[in-house]
């Protein structure tokens, strides 16, 4: 299978750089996952969409300020991105540029309150870095931080919670749960009113997310590892759901990649499932989900869901009616 097969055209004045004012306002594209037909909807229409007893999973990971700009001990600008907590201060990075950050480069950050060296070059050129500083590390990391918005996006955003969803918690994502980015409070008391089961796990989004799939061959492509934890009760609502004939439905590709990692069971642990066409989906029955880049692991597993051809006519269709695609952009649902 190669990855062209998931090529499509878009032009970049559909590419969302800001959110839309009101969240639950997007449109919302909806798709018979076996036939493919659709139907144009906006998400605050979401409970009429679903039925008593359906299972929405969210995953309310929260975006840490994980974007750090410092400088070298010898001089030179450098960002760091936070990727994932390894222990004990070290942390597995993002550096730009990369020839400035060789293990034993010294960072200072702020006004040297906050400090670093680079201890060694990880997997896939990331670098192991070990913070120190007094007082709480992650303190500073809230104060000194700016939130890591995807590289397509070129507009500073003004309000840091937009870039969150409304029930996010424990900190850890580099990257937002889009999907999730739609929901109110309100339309999420619909829900609950109307019968529709909520339930949360965490993943903590890495910005392996955004990385392009390099390999020709779409079995070549090794996934970045995610960490992700499903809660005992998150786990019981699921399997009483399904005992139940009732649908479980994944809030965004990391809600699905958790379920179908550990077949929806309790688990605290990492995952690098890769779902592309091809593979035999456990637990899920539907899926909401953002637009996709092209040729991007994303798009792949959307594919997996509901059929290659069916989805890149939906994408299609979406650009001619002029939807907004990737993070800050429109909805579509797939049942």
């Amino acid at each position: 299978m190669k990855k062209s097969d998931f090529w499509f055209e878009l032009t970049e004045e559909l590419i969302a750089q800001e959110p839309i004012e009101k969240r639950d306002q997007s449109r919302l594209l909806c798709m018979d996952r076996f036939t493919g037909e659709t139907r144009h909807r906006s998400f605050f229409e979401l409970p009429g969409l679903l039925t008593r007893g359906d299972c929405l999973v969210l995953n309310d990971s929260r975006v840490m300020p994980a974007r750090l700009l410092g400088r070298r001990e010898t001089g030179g600008a450098v960002e760091v991105v936070l990727l994932r907590d390894i222990g004990g201060g070290v942390w597995e990075c993002l550096t730009r540029p990369g020839k400035r950050t060789k293990p034993g480069a010294e960072i200072i950050f702020g006004d040297g309150e906050l400090a670093a060296v680079v201890m060694d070059v990880a997997d896939g050129g990331n670098r192991l870095i070990k913070f120190h500083c007094d007082g709480l590390l992650i303190e500073k990391f809230e104060r000194l931080g700016k939130m890591p918005l995807p590289p397509y996006i070129h507009r500073e955003l003004e309000d840091a919670e937009r870039y969150q969803t409304v029930y996010s918690k424990p900190r850890g994502s580099a990257a937002a749960p889009t999907a999730g980015l739609h929901f109110t409070n309100k339309l999420l008391e619909e829900l609950r009113v109307s019968g529709v089961q909520l339930c949360y796990l965490t993943l903590h989004v890495g910005l392996g997310t955004f990385r392009p799939v390099k390999a020709d061959l779409v079995e070549e492509h090794k996934m970045h590892a995610e960490y992700f934890t499903i809660p005992v009760e998150t786990a019981e609502t699921i399997s009483r759901a399904k005992k139940n004939g009732n649908r479980i439905i994944a809030v965004g590709t990391t809600s699905c990649r958790a379920l179908e990692s550990c077949a929806a069971k309790p688990y605290s642990g990492f995952t690098d499932i890769f779902i592309y066409p091809g593979y035999e989906f456990r637990i899920i029955d539907g899926l909401i989900t953002n637009f996709h880049l092209p040729e991007s692991t994303l798009i792949m597993l959307v594919s997996a869901f509901a059929g290659r051809e069916n989805v890149l006519r939906a994408y299609k269709e979406a650009i001619a009616e002029r939807y907004r695609f990737f993070s800050f952009g429109d909805a579509m649902i797939i049942l």
